[in-house]
């Protein structure tokens, strides 16, 4: 019983002292600042669900195939960084290095209707 009362009173110690100092400080600033969570109006929904990177591709499927504003909800998903001479694409965000729009067209939409379909 000793040497557990001895261990408790070890390990308390410590978190007990480091409580009562200050938040470590940058420029009198303090290092990580934590805002408090503001609080929802009355009435108002509560915040969905974030989707998943397959959910949001799938998503872009429903748009006509072949136009702008599909690629633009792909670039949405994965910001182009387009490369001079892009390898070939291993993974799903390999198809933002590719410069040409039909290709990284062609890529997303590779790699999208691989995905199982998701319950909605």
């Amino acid at each position: 019983m000793r040497k557990v009362f001895a261990l408790a009173l070890v390990l308390y110690s410590p978190a007990a002292f480091a409580q009562d100092k200050p938040p470590p400080t940058v420029g009198g600033k303090p290092l990580v600042q934590v805002s408090p969570k503001a609080a929802a109006p009355k009435g108002s929904a509560p915040k969905a669900k974030p989707q998943s990177i397959a959910a949001k591709l799938q998503a872009c499927l429903d748009i006509d195939d072949e136009t702008k504003e599909r690629l633009t909800c792909y670039d949405a998903i994965f910001p182009p960084k387009p490369k001079p001479k892009a390898p070939a694409a291993k993974g799903v965000n390999d198809c933002a290095s590719f410069k040409e729009e039909d290709e990284r067209l062609k890529c997303f939409n590779g790699f999208a209707e691989k995905i199982p379909k998701l319950p909605q």
